[in-house]
């Protein structure tokens, strides 16, 4: 038998990027690729990126600078881009740096194996389509090898909520939902392989539409899969929180009590302008139905500071909301531009001034976090545990509020939920006891 060829990736930004890369792995399985865990030891590296942050293509480009070194002293390495850059910057890619050996979108990622195939013929291939076949029907059925007990679960793509400052619409496409038959299976595979936690993802996950009763549907669904025992969404947008899902927060047993809805300022004058669609009230009004519903849940968001036309008062109003709602944890970024979206044409704020804006939001965030973790000091939770920790003996999992939990314990506990009580807070992991 000949030797398997070696695959590295390296994952920038989302947890769907992480889902992607995962079904890269397998998508390249089928022709003889194992994956490895460094570009040295590779004769494929894969960029799986990420458009969303600053200055991600030049990152990319500063990365592939660095993959050349390693070309220069093994020619027969093939390189390639994948992922939200891929698709923005497509032949410019191969243009600025001839190391590349394919371009590939997130959308294409299913035709790997043929693209790959074509680079052992001399060819340099780009697929940066929106084709109109399902990628996922066209990828290998996921290996029942054993899993680590949580997995991410792709089940819509794209937006169509066009925010000003956002290039998912132009790299990811349009909002399109996977049939809810062909994610159960999937569930069931995961569950099978050992997964008990699967947490759904989608640019704009709860604007799914593959259930004819929504997200909340299929929550449900999957809630009847014996042994998977707990179900988490992201990211989500406030205007498709409907009654359906708010309440399946209080009913559903296996739906976690922690939500991440992104919220981006709190000023209605710059929500209006980032075309949000919605209001600092109707986003109150949303978090209070919530909360009536699942009083312990735990809320996190998105902030974007600085961005065009934001004045103090702005400002402040983000501050308002974030003292009002107290959040357990957020994201919170400094506006920069996106080529091609609208907020990218406007007079920028100066630098300082987003600087000092960013710093004094971060500040109260923080403070809320160590807040919410300190007041589960004394408590008891439930948590699931994924790894061995750092120190002898000790095994760290998540809590069903996402708290990083860690505990001394068997490593047979590994896979398993386990009654814990919280006996201390740091600053970003909770430590506990077995019960």
């Amino acid at each position: 038998m000949s030797e398997p060829k070696k695959l590295f990736i390296k994952t920038y930004g989302c947890q769907m990027n992480v889902y992607d890369s995962e079904r890269m792995v397998e998508a390249l399985g089928g022709n003889g690729y194992v994956e490895v865990d460094t570009p040295e030891k590779a004769d494929m590296v894969l960029l799986n990126t990420c458009h969303i942050r600053e200055k991600a293509a030049e990152k990319v480009y500063s990365e592939l600078g660095r993959l050349k070194l390693i070309k220069d002293e093994r020619p027969d390495l093939k390189i390639g881009v994948a992922g939200c850059v891929a698709q923005a910057e497509g032949q410019e890619i191969m243009a600025r740096a001839p190391v590349v050996d394919l371009v590939v979108g997130p959308q294409s990622y299913h035709r790997l194996p043929e693209m790959e195939k074509a680079i052992q013929q001399g060819k340099k291939p780009v697929d940066t389509d929106f084709p109109e076949e399902d990628k996922f029907e066209h990828l290998n059925k996921r290996a029942r090898t054993l899993r680590g007990p949580t997995a991410f679960l792709t089940v819509q793509e794209g937006c169509d909520k066009f925010c000003a400052f956002c290039v998912v619409p132009y790299t990811r496409g349009a909002e399109v939902s996977r049939p809810k038959d062909r994610i159960v299976r999937e569930a069931q595979e995961l569950v099978d392989a050992g997964v008990r936690e699967i947490t759904l993802l989608g640019q704009n996950v709860n604007a799914y539409h593959g259930h004819d009763k929504g997200l909340a549907g299929l929550i449900w669904e999957l809630a009847e899969i014996d042994g998977l025992d707990r179900i988490r969404f992201t990211t989500s947008h406030p205007n498709d929180m409907d009654d359906a899902l708010v309440d399946a927060f209080g009913t559903c047993d296996k739906l976690m009590p922690y939500l991440h809805l992104p919220v981006q300022s709190g000023s209605d004058k710059i929500l209006k302008a980032m075309n949000r669609k919605h209001t600092r009230d109707e986003y109150f009004r949303l978090i209070d139905r919530i909360r009536a519903g699942r009083p312990d849940i735990l809320l996190t968001s998105d902030f974007i500071v600085g961005f065009p036309g934001e004045t103090d008062q702005d400002f402040e109003d983000t501050m308002d909301l974030v003292r009002r709602v107290e959040f357990g944890a957020s994201f919170t970024f400094k506006y920069s531009t996106r080529p091609g979206t609208p907020a990218a044409e406007k007079p920028q704020l100066p630098d300082d001034v987003a600087n000092e804006r960013l710093y004094a939001l971060q500040a109260l965030i923080t403070k809320q976090q160590r807040a919410a973790q300190d007041s589960m000091v004394g408590r008891e939770v439930e948590v699931l545990f994924e790894k061995k920790g750092r120190l002898p003996g000790q095994i760290v999992g998540k809590s069903s509020y996402l708290h990083a939990v860690h505990a001394v314990g068997p490593e047979s506990d590994i896979g398993q939920i386990r009654r814990v009580k919280i006996v201390e807070s740091g600053p970003n992991s909770l430590a506990g006891v077995l019960v």
